[in-house]
């Protein structure tokens, strides 16, 4: 079985930026939601084309991924833009997901997870966030196998909303879309996809 860190090390191990050093179109068209200066984690952030972007909207900035290789390019285009990203190696799926300690939460595109996992890190999620956070996802829908412009060719990987809705019960779903687009983000995502955003915010027990 292939170690999913040097998996990930030797598909990020090109000069070239795998998904490109432009953020998602996802964090552009939905920053509106994320007040500046809140604390934000990005997970599975690769080669850190979202978290740095976010580090220059003003956010504190805090990321993780499972590959050295993207770490030290991430660290390169933080340096390289002028921002500070707090950048951390480690597996997903061990990962200590400290109590409330964030704002927010961004995930996007990390479905290289079985659906075991993926319930695991999700519980992670809503762990870390703290209540009246913000979670943002946004990954591909099931029918993008069919497609074949990027991700695993694994549909039980992908979203659809109902699935997202029912691993954060009583979250407020502030915007939700299943939806098709052209993407293009460097060699790793191009051509038409199949795509899922959710944006939801925790429950705040005193807020009622």
């Amino acid at each position: 079985m292939t170690n999913p860190a040097n998996f990930w090390d030797d598909r990020f191990s090109q000069p070239e930026y795998l998904f490109g050093t432009k953020p998602a179109d996802f964090l552009t068209r939905h920053i509106h939601f994320l007040a500046p200066g809140s604390r934000v984690l990005c997970i599975a952030d690769g080669e850190g084309r979202n978290s740095v972007w976010l580090a220059g909207q003003g956010m504190d900035v805090v990321a993780m991924d499972g590959s050295g290789v993207a770490l030290d390019k991430a660290r390169a285009l933080a340096a390289k833009t002028g921002v500070h990203v707090d950048y951390h190696q480690g597996d997903i799926t061990k990962w200590d997901w400290e109590d409330a300690q964030y704002d927010a939460l961004v995930g996007i595109f990390f479905q290289f997870l079985a659906p075991d996992a993926r319930a695991q890190v999700f519980a992670g999620l809503d762990r870390a966030l703290r209540p009246g956070g913000l979670l943002m996802l946004h990954g591909y829908a099931p029918r993008q196998v069919e497609y074949g412009t990027g991700g695993p060719p694994n549909a039980e990987n992908m979203y659809d909303l109902a699935l997202l809705n029912g691993a954060f019960p009583g979250y407020d779903v502030l915007f939700e879309a299943d939806y098709d687009a052209e993407v293009q983000e460097g060699r790793g995502h191009s051509g038409r996809s199949a795509l899922v955003d959710f944006i939801a915010r925790k429950p705040d027990p005193l807020k009622g």
